[in-house]
């Protein structure tokens, strides 16, 4: 019985919505579920299996829809329950998979269990958040929130401290309190009785926070918690979960995505993503690039969770730049670099996501103005790092390399004003690139990186080695080809990609010189011993 729930979402690919920016149906600037139903037949061409859709529950959008203030309600922005209730209908027509974005580990402060909370400590809902006691200008101790400051704020109706990992406006959730985990549970079967097709779990791996220890991520009791939380949940159903831990290490990844489905189909793990800023330093502080590294890190999670557990495969979501402005070319070989990276990706053991653009190129944006900024992170990092002494060309540069804002502009659907995104003004400004690329230009082109994307799709689902290969990396040590093969009982395949903009001499192409093509982001059938800048291949010998 397992097996056969496992196996679907193993030869899935998943595309992800950040619904403020895909389609605008009403010309309101903000785009909506109305908006994901009229491209529901752009994503059923794709072929792709299940959306993940960013949160569109009730949220006052101080951090972009992860502040919820109520789980069983859709925001007006977006739409009505209907609507939802309509979309999770004509995806499973065309045989999608709605997957919806949890967000568990704290509420927005104008959820009601909050405004209850904060009325007195004898409160019945006082307990379902984390609270120290204090007096005011005195800190219970010197922890920091992610988006700057202290990590408490006073409530002076009850003399105490509530502790928030994010925003202010992002109170925690107390996980100790059973009564806060059967609300959770009855949220979420609420869902799956609507027809919701699985879950991501946004930063779960914060939920067993010790905050008087300084434990933010990976406490003591977090396994304890998320096996409950499967077993009155998510098992009750055919699904797939996704959980979301910055902190994963193969060892804990493992625990979230064992064979048994005791937690999670899959957890995003996020190491290869560090791999471009100082050790030690916040995102903002970047550092050259290393393909070697790069390698070994992807290598090293593709076997260490072989047999034991499940990958999570991207590169881009709504909290990261655009990969190809990252690791690839965003002017001169944009395409064929956009390409490269799909493929290098895709080849890989696990379930591939596809973030909204990633497969038409899209690029970072680079606006000339803080004032045309919206993520809370970008603006504040903006003024601290001003007021720090940092040079603004400086700030500027770090925001037009890692900036969650990159991710968040439009999505290019045409050529269009707005790039077809909406007949209104957009509730941020469309990457002026929209007229070279967009999806109306690339669904048309059969050499487009939208149909690169397409073929990759078709190909997880029609060879079983994509899904099922052992994996063994290739010139580990090299630092312009990334080369892998994945095997099984049946056939040998190949992934080799040249990560530079140059010309780069290929020992791989004599040995692989008669094995069939399966795809290549240049014209020809097999490898010449020289490969093109960003050339990549993907090759397979039957056994």
């Amino acid at each position: 019985m397992e097996d056969k729930k496992e196996k679907w979402w193993k030869n899935a690919v998943v595309y992800q919505i950040y619904p403020k920016s895909f389609q605008d149906s009403n010309g309101d600037g903000i785009g909506d579920i109305r908006g994901i139903i009229r491209r529901l037949d752009y994503l059923a061409d794709l072929g792709i299996d299940a959306v993940w859709i960013s949160p569109m529950y009730c949220s006052p959008q101080n951090d972009n829809g992860y502040d919820i203030s109520d789980y069983q309600d859709i925001d007006p922005m977006f739409g009505t329950l209907e609507d939802m209730d309509e979309l999770i209908a004509e995806a499973g027509k065309r045989k999608i998979r709605i997957i919806m974005d949890l967000v568990l580990n704290h509420t927005s402060n104008e959820h009601r269990w909050f405004q209850e909370a904060k009325k007195s400590r004898e409160n019945p809902y006082h307990d379902y958040y984390v609270w120290r006691d204090g007096e005011e200008g005195v800190y219970p101790n010197d922890m920091k929130a992610a988006f700057g400051g202290p990590a408490w704020e006073w409530v002076p109706e009850v003399k105490q401290y509530y502790f928030h990992q994010f925003a202010p406006e992002q109170p925690d959730l107390n996980w100790e309190n059973p009564k806060v985990r059967r609300e959770i549970y009855d949220m979420i079967l609420w869902w799956m009785d609507r027809g919701v097709g699985g879950f991501r779990l946004d930063v779960i791996d914060q939920i067993a926070k010790e905050p008087d220890l300084g434990i933010t991520n990976n406490g003591p009791k977090l396994h304890e918690f998320l096996r409950e939380l499967s077993r009155e949940t998510f098992q009750k159903g055919d699904l797939i979960t996704v959980g979301e831990a910055w902190g994963a290490t193969p060892e804990i990844a493992e625990k979230y995505s064992c064979p048994d489905g005791s937690e999670f189909s899959m957890v995003f793990q996020f190491e290869h993503i560090g791999l471009d800023q100082q050790e030690g330093k916040e995102k903002w502080d970047l550092a050259p690039l290393s393909l070697v590294k790069l390698k070994k890190c992807l290598a090293k999670w593709q076997n260490a969770l072989h047999k034991k557990g499940w990958n999570s495969l991207f590169w881009d979501n709504h909290d990261l730049p655009r990969i190809v402005s990252r690791w690839g070319d965003d002017s001169t070989y944009r395409a064929e670099s956009a390409k490269m990276l799909a493929a290098v990706l895709h080849g890989m053991q696990g379930t591939p996501y596809i973030y909204q653009g990633e497969e038409l190129g899209m690029t970072n944006v680079k606006f000339k103005d803080i004032t045309d900024y919206r993520d809370l992170e970008t603006v504040n990092m903006y003024h601290e790092r001003l007021q720090a002494g940092y040079p603004l060309e400086d700030v500027m540069h770090s925001i037009y390399a890692k900036s969650r804002d990159n991710a968040r502009t439009p999505m290019q659907w045409s050529r269009e004003e707005n790039a077809g995104f909406t007949t209104g003004i957009p509730w941020i400004a469309v990457n002026p690139n929209y007229t070279e690329i967009n999806a109306a230009s690339e669904t048309e082109d059969p050499d487009s990186v939208y149909q690169f994307y397409k073929k990759l799709v078709h190909l997880r689902k029609e060879y079983p080695v994509f899904a099922d290969g052992d994996f063994s990396l290739l010139m580990p040590e090299d630092e312009q080809i990334f080369a892998y093969t994945r095997t099984d009982a049946e056939c040998r395949m190949l992934v080799c990609a040249n990560f530079t903009g140059e010309p780069v001499r290929c020992p791989l192409s004599e040995e692989w010189k008669d094995a069939q093509m399966l795809i290549h982001n240049y014209p020809g059938e097999r490898l010449d011993e020289e490969l093109k800048p960003y050339e990549a291949a993907i090759l397979l010998k039957m056994e």
